[in-house]
């Protein structure tokens, strides 16, 4: 669990429970299946005000069954898509899925939805990977819900959206790095060593952004230093 103050969240959110999970992987031989069957299992018994997961479901068609009992027990959860579930990746063991069928959750494709919690609007847009080129977490139509969530797959979404526009944005994509050497007070990320963020909480302005650790792999099998993690993000106004 983690408290997450938040910039012009209104009063009657305060306390609002999002869980957070994101890179599942599924379809590959790895230890990152034990840790999304875990992950489902503790969210699911958290019942939390509001599911997200950030894409990088599968990466391989085989993947999609297990995905959607998965998806079912977390009841109606927002998804979005990652770069590895349409194989758009160096990852060799990668294939492209198609979700056209997905019968469960809600999947956002670059299109936002309102919901109501506790008596207030709330805006969940979330962006297509195929399109992120392009978008760059732009093109939704201006929203005067009082709480307007994103989902998108990549972290660097945070410095492309307009500013002000999302309160709140979750990302996923970088694994805590997955494979990472520790040395000193520092962290050596062998997959993105150049990359601005890595793992949890980060703000521009009004907008804050947390980025899960994930819980499958790609490349290799397992993580080393880089723990999956499936987060409760408890919204408080700041």
């Amino acid at each position: 669990m983690l408290e997450l103050p938040v910039d012009g969240l209104p009063g009657e959110l305060d306390g609002l429970r999002i869980a957070h999970l994101s890179d599942f992987h599924l379809g590959v031989p790895s230890t990152g299946r034990y840790a999304v069957e875990r992950a489902v299992d503790w969210v699911a018994a958290r019942d939390p005000d509001i599911v997200c997961v950030t894409g990088d479901l599968v990466s391989r068609p085989r993947g999609t069954p297990l995905l959607e009992r998965l998806l079912a027990r977390l009841g109606s959860p927002f998804v979005v898509l990652g770069n590895h579930d349409h194989a758009l990746s160096r990852d060799p063991f990668s294939r492209p899925v198609s979700f056209d069928g997905l019968a469960v959750g809600r999947l956002l494709q670059d299109e936002s939805v309102e919901i109501e919690r506790r008596g207030c609007r709330i805006e969940v847009a979330g962006v297509d990977p195929r399109h992120w080129r392009a978008r760059r977490g732009g093109g939704f139509a201006p929203s005067d819900a009082p709480f307007r969530l994103l989902l998108c797959h990549f972290p660097r979404v945070l410095d492309l959206a307009e500013p002000g526009r999302w309160n709140l944005i979750l990302s996923g994509h970088l694994h805590a790095g997955q494979i990472v050497l520790p040395y000193g007070r520092g962290r050596l990320m062998l997959a993105h060593p150049r990359a601005r963020y890595s793992t949890g909480v980060y703000r521009r302005g009004p907008t804050a952004m947390h980025i899960s650790p994930g819980l499958g792999t790609t490349f290799v099998p397992f993580r080393y230093f880089a723990r999956p993690e499936a987060t409760e993000l408890v919204l408080r106004c700041s």
